[in-house]
């Protein structure tokens, strides 16, 4: 019984700090409809701002009750600054933009700030003193539970309350819910809406910077927090609803308890009870605890035709003979960029897998990684366990994320934007939380080592092999959209009602490039399995996932050769900016934000716009 009140405090506790964040996150995308990947980031910066203050600024801050909560408030602040800086910049720019786009522009203003954050304030950890005057324990029965925590419990209701009020009686907050509403008849009967997208963004931040340096007396400050936080914060938000700071409570709550008693009970797998949890609810009810329905919230991105598709044979196979010339270029410049094609081949592969279902089904997945990992694991354990060949392991991986695939996509399939891409980051968990656990079969964390798929004397037709299914990949892509599958995918994706209306086999339609599409992350897999001779749970891990979403947006979705121009940049960047920059990822995280904000629809979509600049120009001129 006592074990079970202090379970229930501590849950209650770790919720308040779930609200904070899940709060300011729901205030900034109810009025900017920016779903912000980058608010983590804010939440470390109010705990390392506050941390370093009250520890190697003003030490005699961390004395004194009063000043460690001013210190605290200095920390909130600091983060609210950070986000209108951000507004001003990037949110804003992005305001009108599909919520993907808005993901991965944030995503690179994560990558940004914690470079930015490693330089200012180094890369150790910080150990800020505990709360002056909450430092002890009460007793409940046989066990103990800190008074900080106690406290932190009575501050969750006190902010929920301060947000009723400001967005209840303030005339700005009623504009505000305004907004959230329909900015555009905001604006028509006189209120700029641009303060209010300011003041949403600057609150939101400084309530996940609050949330951060209220972490301080429980956890050091470290460069870690913003993806740790980040990823609970999306479930809590996805499961109470995208846009109801009510639904972030409840979800808040339920999480922040099944956190606290999944920790009891499976101390492991935490975080697959926590996404378990957000998928149970999403399954029977698709728009969360008290959202709306997926159809009336964020912008649905316009009707786009699949460029590249035009280009005569000739063209085409002008394209495909420079494609395994500069292979053939780079199997000639010796290991090291031997080593890099092949990982740019393999990333390709992968990368036209999520392409596939993105421009044509209109599936966005978070969690792609979940069968990259599947295909790269079946083809390592086939290999290890009954010695299979490279094709036998290779199809074992396959059919690892077809059966997968097959049983997840029938409950993927009715969910769609955020939501399904939260559904399934939290099937990539569950795999992820699989291979790490599962010691006996998979190793855990030191992996599947020392496999022999490939040898050195096949390792140049293995490299042949790579570059054959790179191109059987672009033309399979280019086939499929043109078929009549493609065209009846592209109008579920574009108008569902109506396409349901003509006949169209919707679920059906998206169950099947859904598992397509996983079937070929699986030999993506495979093949890395291959190329590494290892394997890791890391491979299901959420930054598996952001690279094949950076592949196929920084090259363009819509384009047929976009996840190959995007491969190539995001590799070779990522090599040569890490082997010559120290702060590589916040270069990269810039990068990323320019592309998005200049061009969301990719490189390819830039040269685009570029070369009809140029004939206008000449036009002009005459």
């Amino acid at each position: 019984m006592t074990f079970s009140v202090v379970q229930l405090l501590g849950g209650l506790s770790y919720a308040t700090t779930l609200f904070l964040m899940a709060a300011g996150l729901t205030l900034i995308f109810g009025v900017t409809r920016i779903v912000n990947f980058a608010h983590g980031s804010f939440f470390m910066l109010g705990a390392l701002f506050t941390a370093h203050w009250v520890t190697n600024w003003f030490p005699a801050w961390g004395e004194s009750g009063l000043l460690y909560l001013i210190a605290i408030f200095l920390g909130a602040a600091c983060a609210g600054l950070a986000g209108a800086i951000a507004e001003y910049l990037l949110l804003r720019r992005m305001s009108d933009a599909p919520e993907l786009y808005q993901l991965v522009a944030t995503f690179g203003l994560t990558l940004a700030m914690h470079d930015a954050m490693q330089w200012g304030f180094g890369p150790d950890e910080v150990f800020a003193p505990r709360f002056p005057g909450l430092k002890g324990s009460v007793q409940i029965g046989d066990e103990f539970f800190p008074v900080y925590q106690l406290a932190m419990i009575a501050l969750g209701p006190l902010v929920w309350l301060g947000l009723h009020l400001l967005l209840r009686r303030s005339l700005f907050g009623q504009r505000l819910r305004a907004a959230t509403q329909d900015r555009s008849i905001l604006a028509a009967l006189g209120v700029n809406p641009k303060p209010l997208m300011l003041g949403a963004v600057v609150l939101g931040c400084a309530l996940a910077g609050l949330g951060g340096a209220l972490q301080l007396p429980r956890e050091p400050a470290h460069l870690q927090m913003d993806m740790n936080v980040i990823v609970e914060t999306f479930v809590v938000v996805v499961t109470g609803g995208l846009g109801s700071i009510g639904g972030a409570f409840v979800a808040a709550l339920l999480i922040g308890l099944v956190h606290a008693f999944g920790t009891a009970a499976f101390p492991q797998a935490t975080l697959v009870v926590v996404f378990l949890t957000m998928a149970v609810v999403l399954v029977f009810r698709p728009q969360g605890l008290k959202g709306s329905s997926p159809e009336q919230g964020g912008h649905r991105e316009a009707a786009q035709k699949f460029r590249g598709l035009r280009l005569g044979r000739a063209w085409t196979s002008v394209i495909a003979l420079a494609f395994v010339l500069l292979a053939g270029l780079a199997w000639s410049g010796g290991a090291y960029w031997q080593a890099l094609a092949a990982d740019a081949l393999i990333l390709m592969i992968f990368g036209i897998s999520l392409q596939s279902m993105m421009a044509l089904g209109g599936l966005v997945s978070f969690g792609h990684a979940a069968f990259f990992a599947l295909g790269a694991y079946g083809a390592a354990l086939s290999h290890s366990l009954w010695g299979a060949t490279l094709p036998v392991a290779l199809a074992t991986g396959c059919g690892a994320a077809l059966a997968v695939a097959g049983v997840f996509g029938a409950a993927v399939v009715r969910s769609s934007g955020v939501y399904l891409a939260m559904l399934s980051l939290a099937l990539a968990q569950v795999v992820w939380a699989g291979a790490a656990q599962w010691v006996s079969l998979t190793g855990g964390d030191n992996g599947l080592i020392g496999l022999a798929l490939v040898t050195d004397d096949g390792r140049p037709v293995f490299y042949a092999l790579l570059v054959a299914l790179a191109l059987i990949s672009v033309f399979a892509l280019r086939f499929l959209s043109q078929s009549v599958m493609g065209a009846a995918l592209q109008a579920v994706r574009d108008a569902p009602l109506r396409a349901a209306a003509s006949g169209l086999s919707v679920g059906w339609l998206k169950y099947r490039v859904f598992v397509e599409s996983a079937v070929l992350a699986g030999l993506a897999g495979g093949l890395f399995a291959a190329h590494k001779g290892a394997v890791f749970p890391s491979l299901a891990a959420v930054a598996t996932s952001v690279d094949a979403l950076l592949v196929v947006l920084l090259g363009g979705v819509h384009q047929l050769w976009g996840a190959v121009v995007g491969s190539l940049v995001l590799t070779y960047l990522g090599a040569e900016l890490g082997r010559e920059v120290t702060y590589w990822r916040g270069l990269l995280g810039v990068f990323i934000m320019l592309i998005m904000v200049a061009s969301p629809s990719g490189l390819l979509g830039l040269l685009s716009r570029l070369a009809g600049w140029r004939q206008r120009a000449i036009a002009g001129s005459r």
